[in-house]
């Protein structure tokens, strides 16, 4: 019989069906890879014989029937962090590929995507927080379903708050539209500093819904 064993989001690792083995998610901004990082992560999983490599929905690998001693030396090897399954904080930000290469797209999510990573990944919040950008309102990277998420249009970002595509799917609310990127940082920073002045240990768009959504846009806003 196999020991009972439990998430662990200080190594970032889930347990799996069968409390045996876990899955693990290696920190990768973007999900943007190049050749010689896939070569190393096909060389580490071969090396302790991971089960099974996923893309995920939110743009990561996933490894997966893990067992619990190889956890570490997966990482070190890799040279990566955990990505995933880390707790109450910022998530890795999703984003398409924007005006870089699709021709449909009016923002640079990618630019704009890491520049948010790089900036709240891993911020301590009541719970955890998703980020999206899409580069226009085709909305391929979900934006409208997120914490956060931000859409290009012609004229800048539009900016929605308190999505989620959970258990309870709800569209966020628009906040603010026609932004800069300054602009969409500085509310974002801002939407961030507000969840945690509420302390309130639920989803963004809950606390929202508990506050209304008039007075925390007073609040991020400033109006």
């Amino acid at each position: 019989m196999g020991v009972k064993n439990e998430n662990m989001p200080n190594k970032g690792a889930a347990v799996e069906k069968g409390l045996e083995t876990y899955t693990i998610i290696p920190y990768i901004p973007g999900g943007i890879l190049d050749p010689a990082t896939l070569h190393k992560i096909a060389d580490v999983a071969e090396k302790y014989q991971v089960e099974c490599i996923k893309m995920t929905s939110e743009h990561k690998i996933g490894f997966y029937g893990i067992k619990k001693e190889n956890i570490d030396d997966i990482f070190h090897d890799l040279g990566m962090k955990p990505g995933g399954h880390i707790g109450k904080c910022v998530r890795g930000v999703k984003f398409c590929t924007g005006n870089t290469f699709c021709k449909k797209g009016y923002q640079n999510t990618v630019e704009m995507g890491l520049r948010i990573d790089e900036t709240f990944h891993r911020t301590k919040t009541p719970a955890k927080v998703k980020i999206s950008l899409s580069g226009c309102t085709r909305c391929c990277a979900e934006s409208a379903v997120r914490d956060i998420g931000l859409i290009g249009t012609p004229k800048g970002w539009k900016l929605l708050v308190g999505g989620t595509c959970g258990l309870q799917v709800k569209k966020g609310k628009l906040l603010a539209k026609d932004l800069s990127d300054d602009q969409a940082m500085d509310y974002i920073g801002k939407i961030i500093d507000c969840y945690n002045e509420k302390g309130i240990q639920k989803r963004l768009g809950r606390v929202i819904d508990k506050i209304g959504f008039d007075k925390f846009s007073r609040e991020v806003l400033g109006e």
